[in-house]
């Protein structure tokens, strides 16, 4: 930050010029002079950066654009809510309906038949292709494949989930649910 005194008699001959410069883009002069120190803030603090010899003005001139778009930008993905309404309507899921979620699969997962949890372990959690569960468990490809599509069946019923795996009304449930308990 021990810029040299040539280079500060420099910066301050251009105060003027950006700060007319950050009017054209602020149109606020609060808002200008903040964008011109930050501007000499970062000047200074990279003044290593610069290269003697070249366009001072320009480098400025640069640095302070730079800065204003970046402001814009960020200030695009702000939203003021000085009284708060905007944050009350935003809303969270309840951390515990993950925990919830896995119970209910668990108590379903243990009303299916032993060979459908079997090939649903397999080729669901454990990631063996057909094939291979096929070879494990001693029987023939498309034997798999009928068991895995009935026991995805009968699981998605125990949960209440419909053929695109969207709830299905309680009423429609196999399995009573655990919510409402």
């Amino acid at each position: 930050m021990n810029a040299a005194p040539a280079f500060k008699a420099e910066l301050i001959e251009l105060l003027p010029s950006l700060r007319a410069f950050a009017r054209s883009l602020a149109h606020n002069s609060a808002q200008a002079d903040d964008l011109v120190q930050d501007t000499l803030v970062k000047a200074l603090a990279n003044v290593e950066r610069f290269e003697p010899g070249t366009n001072l003005r320009a480098w400025l001139f640069t640095i302070l654009r730079n800065h204003y778009y970046s402001q814009l930008r960020k200030l695009k993905r702000e939203v003021e809510d000085a009284d708060g309404k905007f944050a009350a309507r935003l809303a969270v899921r309840p951390e515990q309906d993950g925990t919830v979620d896995l119970e209910d699969f668990k108590v379903a997962f243990s009303q299916l038949a032993p060979d459908h949890r079997e090939v649903l372990t397999l080729v669901g959690a454990s990631g063996c292709s057909y094939e291979e569960a096929a070879q494990i468990c001693g029987c023939a490809v498309g034997t798999i494949k009928s068991r895995v599509n009935r026991a995805r069946r009968k699981l998605a019923d125990l949960l209440g989930l419909d053929e695109e795996g969207q709830p299905i009304p309680t009423e429609g449930r196999l399995i009573e649910d655990s919510a409402s308990v």
